[in-house]
């Protein structure tokens, strides 16, 4: 997927004066004018907290073996030469060495000046490959957004298991001055991350999306740049997924600062060589959070940190070393909340840092990115909304920014799960945004141009999703429906989630399948609509259960019943 961008000069941090530290951002001048202009009164928190999303940017934990071509290559060439000559060639290579050598030291002696230019160009070579090896960590430039009540930066890791967003609140700053709320992305090169190590608590520090910057009429000014960047379309479906996630009920507990330096002192101490390398989180109502590092058996007891849930459940989570960006965020964090969706599904570590906020949001494990397995947009209910309630609720949440699925609701006058379905397209679009710290939905516009969600790729988010769709247009033998939908029960309450409901049904995909090899489907649905629970005996959920979203037939399963419930 193909994103362009224009951006005059470069974003940039002036600490050329002893007093002040000036931050430029250049936005790009394609889409709507989006600026603000502020004096930071926390800077030391913030350049904490702008480093930290810079590590989430550059980090890729994803497995690179060695390159052994050469060696190949060296190994395929041995095989054709016998003892002899192999030591006739040491005895040669060793000659060739001493000559060249000697020849070497002779004319370093006589002619030092004449080998000065080569490594003055050596390193200016070298210095090249670093910055531009540098540049190419990152894949997209960060999305920042201006908000009526703070201004928040995103980013995704290369290896598209990470998220970060740092949301800046506006009593952060001493002064405030012209700002226009919007979304853009901003030029953010390898050399910014120097120069936000320079930012001091006895300099002042401006704050600026650079508002001269849609000045720019022509695109002849030499501080004009034009920028293609053919973006993964994983990185674009992983990005939206943790938006999907972010819905999901979860269990909540809150570690204090020195819990999650514990946390990370013991993994910086230890390598695992084998598995299972998960870090299990043993919660009880009342008591301290325990938490068990495998393969090491090494239990850590936060007795700083009290879980206050209801009931006591147990959760592992793997992909834990990503955890070391929060570690610059020690220091000046007040406290970190935990969300924890499940064993084996992501997890959501929020940083308070007064006045800011912090989070982190992984996958499930390394390994397991964002775009490729979770499907966690598939949990979240896909009731069918007509276009017109569909641009109404968009349209209240333009006029608002912000607002929580509740006053939305009210605004519209709908129900809060067809709200969620129609909130859920315009996640899917790129248009719209979960804040997990507040709680609240807010417009925030990916890119330019809405994506494509008629695009097949984006549409569907997984061949069980396009199976699904497909399911429900075929008919079995006897002209019944392929599947079938048996029965609707309340089912009980949890501290999780207070109203569930469970759908039992049938699937007799095919004309050649009778009716005692049919499917028997369960799924358990919360007052959302969203799948916490299910079963069904097809191959891709005994395999994978639901940590690779649900399977075709318990998702054609909730399609009908909500068609049949809109009836």
């Amino acid at each position: 997927m193909l994103f362009n961008y224009a951006y005059k000069g470069h974003s940039s941090v002036d600490n050329s004066r002893a007093g002040e530290t000036a931050m430029s951002f250049a936005p790009d001048l394609k889409r709507a004018p989006t600026f603000f202009v502020g004096e930071l009164a926390k800077a030391l928190e913030f350049r904490e907290a702008i480093s930290a999303l810079h590590d989430v940017v550059v980090s890729d934990l994803r497995f690179k073996p060695k390159d052994k071509t050469a060696y190949k290559a060296w190994a395929a060439q041995q095989l054709h030469l016998d003892l002899g000559e192999i030591a006739a060639k040491k005895r040669e290579t060793a000659e060739r060495i001493r000559s060249v050598g000697a020849e070497l030291h002779a004319l370093a002696e006589k002619k030092q000046q004449r080998l000065a230019p080569f490594y003055k160009a050596q390193r200016a070579y070298f210095d090249y490959l670093y910055e531009k090896d540098r540049d190419t960590w990152f894949v997209l430039d960060p999305v920042i957004t201006v908000h009526p009540d703070e201004i928040f930066f995103e980013c995704f890791s290369q290896d598209e298991s990470s998220y970060g967003r740092l949301g800046v609140g506006y009593d952060v700053f001493k002064t405030l001055g012209e700002r226009q709320c919007g979304t853009t992305n901003i030029d953010y090169s390898s050399g910014l991350y120097d120069e936000f190590q320079k930012i001091r608590t006895y300099k002042t520090t401006r704050l600026a999306i650079d508002p001269t910057g849609f000045s720019v009429k022509t695109g002849g000014d030499p501080d004009h740049r034009e920028v293609k960047i053919d973006v993964p379309q994983s990185w674009v479906r992983g990005f939206l997924q943790v938006n999907s996630a972010m819905t999901m009920p979860a269990l909540t507990c809150e570690l204090h600062p020195m819990d999650v330096h514990n946390m990370c002192f013991v993994l910086r101490r230890r390598k695992e060589k084998s598995g299972p390398r998960s870090m299990r989180f043993v919660l009880k109502p009342g008591q301290p959070v325990r938490i068990l590092f495998e393969p090491f058996q090494i239990e850590l007891v936060c007795r700083r940190s009290i879980y206050t849930g209801p009931d006591e459940r147990e959760v592992r989570v793997w992909g834990r070393r990503r955890i070391h960006i929060l570690e610059r965020l020690i220091p000046i964090a007040r406290r970190f909340t935990v969300h924890l969706l499940g064993t084996g599904l992501p997890s959501f570590y929020v940083a308070d840092l007064g006045g800011m906020s912090f989070t982190l949001g992984l996958s499930g494990w390394t390994a397991n990115d964002w775009a490729s397995a979770g499907n966690l947009d598939l949990l979240a209910p896909r009731g069918s909304v007509d276009d017109l309630t569909k641009r109404r609720v968009f349209g209240e949440l333009q006029k608002a920014q912000l607002a929580t699925p509740d006053e939305l609701a009210a605004r519209v006058g709908i129900d809060r799960p067809l709200l969620l379905s129609a909130l859920l397209a315009y996640t899917q679009a790129g248009r719209a945004m979960f804040d997990l710290n507040r709680g609240v939905y807010r417009l925030r516009e990916l890119s330019r141009e809405p994506l494509p969600i008629s695009d097949e790729s984006l549409r569907f988010s997984s061949p069980q999703e396009a199976a699904a769709s497909a399911l429900l247009l075929e008919t079995a033998t006897g002209g019944e429906r392929a599947i079938e939908l048996v029965g609707v029960t309340a089912s009980g309450k949890d501290s999780v989630h207070p109203e569930t409901k469970t759908l039992t049904g049938r699937c007799r995909r095919g004309a050649g399948k009778s009716a005692h090899k049919a499917l028997e489907l369960r799924l358990i649905l919360d007052a959302d609509e969203r799948i916490i629970k299910a079963d069904c005996g097809c191959d891709f959920f005994v395999r994978n259960r639901l940590h690779k979203g649900p399977c075709e037939h318990m998702l054609a399963l909730r399609m009908l019943h909500a068609r049949q419930a809109a009836r």
